[in-house]
């Protein structure tokens, strides 16, 4: 690795529920656990539940904190929570707020400047609107971030992932690969083929991972192979 050797990414999806948060928290606890220093940012947060003082907690952004053993403060690592289950842009417009992408920008540089490989986690897929004129699409263009796809394995996931990789494309953004999630604990026919035929279409996956109900406790066995994620 050469000195002062950086790598940042955006963890996009395929969908919602395609288990971006998921493979975010596996990949930052083996990064951790391998000796890398990793940083974790959740730009925005919607669907956030309310402590018993009334303040928001991001649940996502606290699990990512989590995984990667982060001392960052929480409104650095998820600078917009908001209440209700939308995109970001229509939770901030009924909340009466309107997400500053500069303040974003300002977190990411500070976060990113302190570790080795940071992480930035999207919500829902690369389209989604964060204002009226900056998509998550706009936002990793904008920080310099490579893109990691989780494709969820359902019914629907190839058109889903090859959308996600053409609009990449044309927007000139990198794409590092991408990663193959099991969203249900029961394979279906889909499910079953949906890896082969995505290896034939568009390479073999970063990561295939089994359907888990808790990042922390992947199967016996199982690692991910961190080299496709370090810097040169």
């Amino acid at each position: 690795m050469a000195p002062n050797a950086r790598r940042a990414f955006l963890v996009t999806g395929s969908d919602t529920g395609a288990g971006k948060t998921t493979f975010s928290c596996l990949l930052a606890a083996a990064l951790r656990c391998g000796g890398i220093d990793v940083g974790v940012m959740k730009p925005a947060e919607t669907g956030c539940p309310s402590d018993a003082d009334g303040h928001l907690q991001p649940g996502d952004a606290l699990l990512l904190r989590e995984a990667a053993g982060s001392n960052a403060a929480l409104d650095e690592i998820c600078p917009y929570r908001f209440a209700e289950p939308l995109a970001p842009l229509l939770a901030a417009r009924r909340a009466g707020v309107a997400i500053d992408v500069d303040r974003l920008a300002a977190s990411y540089r500070r976060l990113s400047a302190a570790h080795t490989v940071t992480l930035v986690e999207g919500a829902g897929g690369l389209l989604v609107p964060l204002t009226d004129t900056v998509s998550y699409a706009e936002l990793a263009a904008r920080l310099g971030l490579e893109l990691i796809v989780v494709v969820g394995s359902k019914l629907g996931c190839i058109n889903h992932c090859l959308l996600t990789l053409r609009v990449a494309a044309a927007s000139g953004l990198p794409v590092a690969g991408y990663v193959l999630n099991e969203v249900c604990p029961t394979a279906d026919l889909a499910q079953q083929t949906n890896a082969t035929l995505l290896q034939d279409l568009v390479g073999p996956a970063l990561a295939t991972i089994p359907h888990l109900t808790d990042w922390r406790h992947p199967p016996s066995g199982f690692s991910l192979d961190l080299a496709p994620f370090l810097p040169d």
